[in-house]
């Protein structure tokens, strides 16, 4: 996910041993009339969409929660001594409808959800959270995992077998084993609060984005907006009733290039402020009271579980290790960032005053006058390079990239199920032909959609009774095509082209036994580093040229675009950064407290972020309302978004290992790297790193990559 669930039907099926009671059902499902329940019979087992309604989900989850729990009892209940086999493995090999079921259902649920998929998630993610503590504080099964662990040193074990046999333990002593009685029953009615909250979080955030518009007839209001956008934005008016004029969303690709476009002052504040206010207007789709209980509850968890904090708990898994170490490694970049941001507002008011324009300058300011300075300093217009990136000579400039590095070749696979008509579907193939597995991309914008980027593992690899290979998902909210235009992308949404599809080759090129350390299970604050270092690969004029073609003239994007780009995209770089870190930040802020939760979200934000001396024209990527990654689920990256900016210390670090070969292309740099990313979650992420860089890695070229030092 570029810069980025769970859950279970406490309603309709409840667990004695969850203490909850079973409702009164209409009609039994089994596991034959059931499309989301039978074995799939399809090209390469992806799932059958044709078939699959959206009422199909509810009463599968009834099933496959019920077979879970038979399988759990049974090894429970097994009268031979706890094995590696009849306990570990036998965990890891359960659910199995479940666990596929929860993948298609979270995928679709995010890409393209419609009123049943949000009512059932209601009450498919506090059940999901139920059960998984009827697994995570069951002491029978526990007590055979601390059987097989405590002898872990005597059952000569491959190293994939004894992480497993680790991670599993961890998992029932960070759940809150140990806890008895009362505690633990606490502990179970804020797991289920949590996932009750966040799905809120959630539905509320993406009907008020849904909800905003802001209609012009005014063509002048549009300034130098491309083309195709004015016809997207013509295709919205339409949409919502209007017979002409103009329409605009939240969108990213809806409100960004209005704001960079529009000579409308007020205009852009009026979009600027539905933006920032969204989910905060103290109407029935307001997230404050919401947010503040799940920082409350996630705050009691952590002390329950022998926490300070919650950041404290979350981050005693992760690379970081603590909150000192988060905010020491932040507090390292934040004021080269700050000042650079600081420069930059300075250029940018001065150039609006020198327009005569009567006021402060303001953060829906910002973009506009940015791209007037950009012209004005590097004579560069962001939108003339739109033409050069059209979606599918972007998607075309990823998959070449992974033949150069990597010999994969993609096959567009045009007979095989979708959950939307949009979607493209690829077989990815090894070098010598071998499958390896299936790709679905999911590029545009539209209402059912959640926003943001994605990746999503509708299969992931394993390898126990034969090589069972992965499925993923990219998905993004592009401008859709028009009838007189295709769908056009800025660098910076090409650039997340890239990143998604480094999340996808994380997950195609896993290569162990075990499904739950495959692929991108791994560490937070690693998961983002195979996304953010092939990003960089994206700015290289070699890459550049294998893709970047007029889409009406088919002409290479010219060497001196490609200056007048990267030299351009050096400016802003402290806004970049600096609105990223405020979030981060405000992450921290709401996980690392030790006590007194507030209520007053909008003040609470506001401290935190005078504390760091943050400007006014700017505010965090995300507020507190509409933190999705934080948020819309139980766990999500709360106490994590930190990551992405560590991870860019792996990933500049990383692509300085290509660089000094003299080929970015480097084939047995490139293996190295596909060998660190085959190996999953079978070890830290540090040592994950190091069999690929052969030590630690270093911050010297993240500060150059990012113009805080020569």
């Amino acid at each position: 996910m570029k810069r980025t669930s769970i859950a279970i039907m406490s309603s309709i099926l409840l667990f004695a041993s969850c203490k909850e009671a079973t409702p009164e059902k209409k009609s039994e499902t089994t596991m034959t009339d059931n499309p989301l329940l039978t074995e799939w019979n399809t090209p390469y087992g992806v799932p059958p969409f044709d078939k699959i309604k959206s009422s199909d989900y509810l009463p599968a989850f009834e099933v496959a929660l019920k077979e879970n729990q038979k399988e759990i009892t049974a090894i429970t209940e097994n009268t031979e001594a706890p094995t590696f086999q009849n306990t570990i493995e036998a965990l890891e090999f359960s659910g199995k409808y479940l666990k596929r079921l929860q993948r298609v259902f979270y995928a679709v649920n995010g890409a393209n959800t419609d009123d049943t998929l949000k009512a059932a998630a209601k009450e498919i993610t506090p059940a999901l959270a139920a059960h998984n503590d009827f697994i995570n504080l069951n002491a029978k099964l526990y007590e055979r995992v601390k059987a097989v662990y405590d002898q872990k040193e005597n059952l000569n074990l491959s190293e994939e077998e004894k992480r497993l046999l680790e991670e599993a333990h961890k998992q029932f002593v960070r759940a809150g084993i140990s806890l008895k009685g009362e505690p633990q029953e606490r502990l179970r009615e804020i797991n289920k609060r949590l996932a009750k909250l966040s799905g809120d979080f959630s539905e509320h955030l993406l009907d008020e984005t849904n909800a905003f518009e802001y209609h012009t007839k005014d063509k002048k209001d549009l300034g130098n907006l491309p083309a195709n956008l004015v016809d997207l934005a013509k295709s919205e008016a339409k949409k919502r009733g209007h017979e002409d004029g103009y329409s605009f969303t939240l969108q990213r690709p809806s409100i960004n290039p209005f704001l960079q476009s529009s000579p409308n002052r007020e205009a852009r504040k009026i979009l600027f402020d539905g933006y920032a206010m969204r989910a905060n207007n103290d109407n029935e789709n307001d997230n404050k009271a919401i947010l503040s209980e799940m920082a409350a509850l996630r705050l009691e968890k952590a002390k329950l579980l022998g926490y300070e904090s919650h950041a404290a708990y979350i981050l005693s898994d992760n690379m970081a290790e603590t909150p000192e170490a988060v905010y020491a490694f932040m507090d390292k970049l934040w004021p080269s960032a700050l000042a650079m941001a600081k420069s930059e507002r300075e250029a940018l008011a001065k150039k609006m005053a020198s327009e005569g324009v009567k006021g402060d300058f303001r953060g829906s300011d910002w973009r506009y006058y940015v791209e007037k300075v950009r012209k004005e300093r590097y004579n560069f217009d962001e939108e003339e390079t739109r033409p050069y990136f059209e979606v599918n000579a972007v998607r075309d400039g990823v998959f070449a990239l992974a033949k150069e590095l990597f010999g994969l070749e993609f096959k567009e696979m045009n007979d095989v199920p979708k959950w939307h008509e949009d979607q493209q579907v690829f077989e990815v193939l090894e070098a010598d032909g071998k499958h390896l597995g299936i790709i679905y991309m999911d590029f545009f914008a539209r209402p059912s959609k959640r926003g943001g980027a994605w990746m999503n593992a509708l299969r992931s690899q394993k390898n126990v009774d034969g090589m069972v290979t992965p499925i993923v998902t990219n998905n993004f909210n592009y401008p859709a095509p028009t009838a007189d235009s295709p769908s056009l992308l800025s660098f910076t949404e090409a650039e997340t082209l890239f990143h998604e599809f480094g999340h996808a080759l994380h997950g195609l090129f896993s290569n162990v036994k075990y499904e739950s350390l495959s692929g991108t299970n791994v560490p937070r604050d690693f998961v983002e580093f195979p996304s953010q270092v092939m990003e960089n690969w994206m700015s290289e004029p070699q890459v550049l040229r294998m893709f970047a073609k007029h889409y009406k003239t088919g002409e290479v994007i010219p060497d001196a675009m490609i200056k007048k780009m990267k030299d351009a995209n050096s400016f802003n770089g402290g806004f970049a950064t600096v609105e990223y870190m405020a979030a981060a930040y405000l992450d921290m802020a709401w996980h690392s407290k030790t006590a007194d939760i507030p209520t007053d979200v909008n003040a609470f934000e506001k401290e935190a972020m005078n504390k760091l001396g943050l400007i006014d024209e700017i505010i965090p990527r995300y507020r507190s309302t509409y933190f999705g990654h934080i948020f819309s689920s139980p766990v999500g990256y709360s106490s994590g978004y930190y990551s992405y900016l560590w991870s860019e210390v792996l990933d500049a670090d990383a692509f300085q290992a290509f660089k000094d070969t003299g080929n970015l292309f480097d084939s047995a740099t490139a293996k190295r790297y596909r060998k660190m990313l085959s190996m999953g979650g079978s070890q830290s992420g540090m040592d994950l790193y190091k069999t690929f860089r052969g030590a630690e890695p270093k911050i010297e070229p993240l500060l150059k990559k990012k113009g805080f030092v020569k």
